[in-house]
């Protein structure tokens, strides 16, 4: 039904140019598609729209340049990977109002690009949603309301057996209403048919399954009735009521639920997060919950979906961000120096951020991440900034706080895994792949004796009476600036 109505679109916008468009899909007869495919592999078709038939193996392009993916939800991990076999150089867009936890994952860890469209058309509404259980009384109120003001209204129920059973209830709320019933499993003419009766309005009731999810537009329809809606994916449910509320018209999603006892728990997670989210284009939020509710799913495997909490997300987003950073920089992904326990620095002084200026334990903890995983000077710089403007000056102990992560940066840079500098002494230690100037280093104990030492291969010790942190800090620069190659 989708390609049908893009294959209208594109035909329309494209009937000035002499662009050649076709459409592969069920509702096309044997011999055009046969058509088709022999014209699609001589290269004489410029642009053609299908379902998931266009990655059948028997399908040939002669010069293939751009795949675009609607409602890539829809679409298995297999499945993607066949549209990028189809060609090596093809480009590849998908669109989606909800993304599956495995590709937004992706995207927000930089292995793919992402680009929002959060600005609604003109005059567009948000969807009111109605979550409840099964009222005839309500029902019935909502579908005469909208038939009487000459809209039309969708009554999902997504079991094939039983529908024609739910149509005469239907009928039963509604007796004045022009009804209809559509589903995956009607003969090909049969659900042209209906669903073109229902487009142009001489039916005002659609009784059908999910075969409407996807990217049906019909303006006029402004209702829609989900029966048992807590057997659907939070997705799923939002791509449901993004069937309504095309048009300039307040619409209504009816989600109806049995009793509360007999839902499961992530039931009513999705429940609660599609009923918390009914402003336009929250599809990306709720993709979001998505993600914390199933997981994020497996990179480079096919599972969609996944537990997390044997590596815990923190781990787990560090290590990809770096190797995705080391793939960009064209380096070798290092997994196991991924590993490698992070730069401590102690110079026993208290660097903490106190209870007494910032009371939330939760925004504290909040705060001491932003600190550890600022990239660079200006990150930490900027962070500065946002607490004072937030919270007021910064007090000594959280200045050491910032001077620490600062210096952590630098050390972490040459590969020095540990610095301890105290009043009387101290000492540097470096991590076996080092990149630590050994010739700068040399001359730092020739030149100062007394002050360097080298004990065994990996260990610089510092002789300084110094009393003043800050006077440690400063030595400390001195000394990992000494040492940058």
């Amino acid at each position: 039904l989708l390609a049908q109505q893009h294959f209208s679109n594109f035909s329309d916008r494209f009937a000035d140019w002499p662009v050649r468009i076709e459409l592969l899909s069920r509702f096309r007869t044997g011999k055009q598609l046969d058509t088709t495919l022999q014209d699609l592999a001589d290269g004489k078709v410029d642009i053609v729209i299908g379902t998931h038939k266009l990655l059948q193996r028997d399908i040939r392009f002669k010069q293939l340049g751009l795949v675009i993916v609607d409602e890539e939800q829809r679409f298995g991990v297999r499945q993607k990977e066949r549209l990028k076999q189809l060609r090596a150089e093809v480009d590849l867009l998908t669109l989606t109002a909800t993304p599956i936890p495995r590709t937004l994952n992706m995207a927000m860890s930089g292995i793919r690009d992402l680009s929002i469209i959060a600005t609604p058309p003109a005059r567009r509404m948000a969807i009111k949603t109605l979550i409840s259980q099964w009222d005839a009384a309500l029902l019935r109120e909502a579908l005469q309301r909208e038939i009487q003001r000459g809209g039309q209204a969708f009554f999902l129920h997504n079991e094939v057996r039983s529908i024609d059973r739910t149509a005469r209830e239907v009928a039963k709320l509604a007796p004045n209403a022009r009804i209809g019933v559509a589903h995956g499993q009607m003969a090909r003419g049969e659900l042209e048919k209906v669903m073109l009766d229902f487009y142009r309005q001489r039916l005002n009731v659609l009784v059908c399954t999910t075969i409407i999810e996807n990217g049906i537009d019909i303006p006029t329809a402004n209702t829609i009735i989900v029966n048992r809606a807590d057997k659907f994916g939070l997705a799923q449910l939002h791509q449901l009521r993004g069937r309504v509320g095309r048009s300039h018209h307040r619409a209504y999603a009816y989600l109806v639920v049995p009793d509360k006892r007999s839902m499961t728990r992530d039931a009513h997670k999705r429940l609660e997060a599609i009923a918390s989210l009914e402003e336009l284009g929250a599809g990306f939020t709720l993709a979001t919950h998505d993600l914390e509710i199933r997981g994020a799913g497996e990179l480079l495997g096919e599972e969609q979906s996944g537990e997390i909490q044997s590596v815990g997300f923190s781990l787990y987003s560090e290590l990809l961000n770096r190797a995705v950073a080391a793939m960009r920089n064209g380096e070798e992904v290092d997994l196991e120096g991924s590993l490698h326990q992070e730069t401590e620095i102690e110079l026993h002084e208290s660097a903490l951020i106190p209870e007494d200026w910032l009371a939330d334990v939760h925004t504290r903890l909040t705060l001491y991440k932003r600190i550890a995983s600022a990239p660079d000077k200006s990150a930490l710089r900027d962070l500065q900034v946002e607490m004072i403007d937030r919270f007021g000056l910064l007090p000594p102990q959280t200045k050491h706080l910032f001077e620490v992560a600062e210096l952590r940066q630098k050390a972490r840079a040459i590969g020095v895994s540990r610095i301890d500098f105290g009043t009387t002494a101290g000492r540097i230690e470096f991590a076996e792949d080092t990149r630590a100037n050994p010739a700068a280093l040399l001359e730092m104990i020739q030149q100062h004796p007394f002050d360097y030492k080298m004990k065994g291969p990996n260990k610089l010790l510092l002789t300084f009476d110094v009393d003043e942190v800050g006077e440690r800090i400063r030595i400390s620069h001195e000394i990992l600036d000494k040492l940058t190659p």
